[in-house]
């Protein structure tokens, strides 16, 4: 059977919102709301709903309209087409209708409100720390180059006396709407203005400090807790240093970057600390105690008779400090046994008679080099 919006002629607009013809204009927007809700595509699927749906917004684009309203009154829909108001043919949808449609599908066909506070840009800043303050933190204090609000114009970008105008562009809204016609009918499209950049005005005075750019550079100091143990790459996260927010926003974060110049001698695994320790053959054979460097200071160290090369020692404790725990790595001494490249005749005499009672048997060795104790040592 058909329906009656299925019918080729055009009904009457006030009987397709079902309201008198003495309707005032919030009774048009009470009906048109009311039917608009009860038979929008995303809402009815019945067959049909769609036909019925772009009925009711023609007739409230028309009726909604005072001078297509008196011209429909008048001539009837004879009367918008040859008036050339360009209602005839549904071409258009109001700022009317796309504002009830806000109300209660959401969505992009209302209006959106001009830019909002936005929260200002990260930044970053690169600090270049000794081995020794990242092993034990510091307090370091560091010299930065942002963008601040403009202090004569408070971030207005305006002359002082002086106001921002409405955008002509996009009157004042900060958006600008195409409107597009699809098998469901117009559909909105709402982007940013491109000449206000959605702020909806326009400086035509700027600040002679900022440019109207309504932020300057400026140079500060600022203190920088660092903790003991970070190593290169770690980021420190001040917050609220960064640079300024839009329209009130907050302020983004500052983000120091750790790194750390290499140590002459100490090399950091983790939160281990390596050391290369050369010592003599004699001290090898006979062994000795020595001091090796720490990043504590010099610390005693036992040599074993018949000490190896690539032996590796562990002082506990004398490594890096744990980030998010307490306690400390350990200090691996990695013994190297030096060979003598240059010996007086003496020197010679003696490594002879030495060598004479230590015999010329060579006895090949397991995988015990330098690399499978350090593994070893390590827990590998």
């Amino acid at each position: 059977m058909d329906r009656p919006w299925q019918t080729m002629a055009k009904r009457d607009y006030y009987e397709v919102l079902e309201v008198p013809r003495t309707a005032s204009k919030d009774d048009l927007k009470k009906a048109y709301r009311r039917l608009a809700r009860q038979y929008h595509p995303d809402v009815n699927k019945n067959d049909g709903a769609d036909e019925r749906f772009k009925e009711i917004n023609e007739a409230y684009e028309v009726l909604s309209n005072e001078e297509s309203r008196a011209a429909y009154d008048r001539f009837g829909h004879d009367g918008l087409r040859n008036g050339g108001s360009g209602f005839g043919d549904f071409g258009g949808f109001s700022s009317n209708m796309a504002d009830i449609f806000e109300e209660f599908f959401g969505g992009g066909m209302g209006r959106r409100s001009r830019t909002g506070p936005r929260r200002g840009a990260d930044l970053r800043h690169d600090l270049t720390l000794e081995f020794e303050e990242a092993v034990f933190g510091l307090d370091k204090e560091i010299e930065i180059r942002r963008p601040e609000l403009c202090p004569t114009c408070y971030g207005r970008g305006t002359e002082p006396g002086t106001n921002p105008e409405r955008c002509q562009h996009c009157g004042g809204s900060g958006e600008v709407r195409r409107v597009r016609q699809s098998i469901l009918g117009p559909f909105v499209n709402v982007s940013s203005c491109s000449v206000c950049n959605g702020t909806g005005e326009v400086i035509t005075t700027p600040c002679h400090s900022c440019s109207g750019r309504k932020q300057v550079y400026q140079t500060r100091m600022l203190k920088v807790k660092v903790p003991a143990g970070v190593d290169e790459d770690v980021q420190i996260r001040l917050s609220g240093e960064g640079a300024p927010g839009e329209a009130g926003g907050p302020p983004g974060n500052l983000f120091v970057v750790i790194h750390v110049r290499k140590h002459p001698f100490f090399t950091r695994r983790g939160n281990d600390i390596l050391l290369d320790l050369e010592i003599n053959v004699a001290q090898a054979a006979l062994g000795d105690e020595v001091l090796v460097p720490t990043v504590d200071g010099e610390e005693k160290l036992i040599i074993p008779p018949g000490t190896q090369s690539g032996t590796v020692f562990r002082l506990n404790g004398r490594g890096v400090p744990y980030l998010r725990r307490s306690g400390r790595g350990d200090q691996l001494v990695v013994v190297q046994v030096a060979v003598p490249t240059s010996l007086t005749t003496d020197q010679k005499a003696l490594f002879k008679e030495l060598g004479a009672t230590l015999g010329k048997e060579i006895i090949p060795q397991r995988d015990k080099g330098i690399f499978s104790q350090l593994k070893q040592a390590l827990g590998l």
